[in-house]
């Protein structure tokens, strides 16, 4: 209980801290090249992630970053089991990146702030239309250079099954043309979800599996995308 407590005002405050940044990027935002506001953007953001892992006592096991290319936009594909995925994604991926998020998340006072400077998307999944222009927002973020990561089952498994894959969200890779990322994150949801939301140390895996060049890809097999992408992750569960 002394940890939960401990996790959510630490979560709080340290956030609020971040505002101090948040004033600083806005303000300079007009003067600098997008590639410094981005890399300004994750450095503060990825640096805030770290820290709610560690004032969770928690770790995360990584394999697999040489897959990820430095220098040109991907799509990161991830099963979803605990909402620490998120933090784990900025703390060792070391590379700008949005989420595709739920509109919610819209709600949370300066979060919302950071997610609109990290390019993050806000989908409405009881809404198909608004859905549909949150992926053609999605493919034209990746066609500007900005990386983006989607979590298709679109609800967190929270240790259950892997959910099935939504095929839509493939559509941001084979429209943009982008490399595909596959990742398998387990054991997250011993952090947070398997215990009600109060917060109890664990490690968590996190696999990233070899880049797919949709570019190369025949008319079938971008139509098995979806099924193939969705058995690489669940092998690795």
């Amino acid at each position: 209980m002394l940890r939960s407590i401990y996790w959510y005002i630490h979560f709080m405050i340290s956030a609020a801290l971040q505002t101090p940044a948040m004033l600083h990027l806005r303000k300079n935002r007009g003067r600098m090249a997008v590639s410094d506001f981005d890399a300004q953007v994750e450095k503060v953001t990825s640096r805030w992630a770290m820290a709610q892992i560690k004032a969770s006592g928690s770790s995360l096991q990584i394999t697999g970053l040489e897959h990820v290319p430095p220098d040109e936009p991907v799509l990161f594909v991830s099963n979803h089991q605990s909402n620490f995925d998120i933090a784990f994604f900025m703390a060792y991926i070391r590379k700008p990146k949005g989420f595709v998020a739920k509109l919610e998340t819209l709600k949370i006072p300066l979060i919302r702030t950071w997610m609109r400077y990290m390019h993050c998307l806000f989908m409405d999944r009881n809404d198909i239309k608004q859905s549909a222009k949150t992926i053609f927002e999605g493919v034209d973020e990746l066609k500007a250079g900005h990386s983006l990561v989607i979590f298709p089952e679109g609800t967190r498994s929270k240790g259950g099954p892997m959910g099935e894959f939504k095929p839509g969200s493939f559509k941001l890779a084979t429209k943009s043309k982008v490399k595909l990322i596959p990742v398998t994150i387990n054991g997250s949801y011993r952090i947070m979800e398997q215990n009600r939301n109060r917060i109890k140390p664990s490690t968590a895996t996190m696999i990233i599996h070899p880049p797919i060049d949709v570019k190369t890809l025949t008319k079938d097999e971008l139509a098995e995308l979806p099924k193939r992408v969705e058995s690489i992750i669940k092998s690795a569960l």
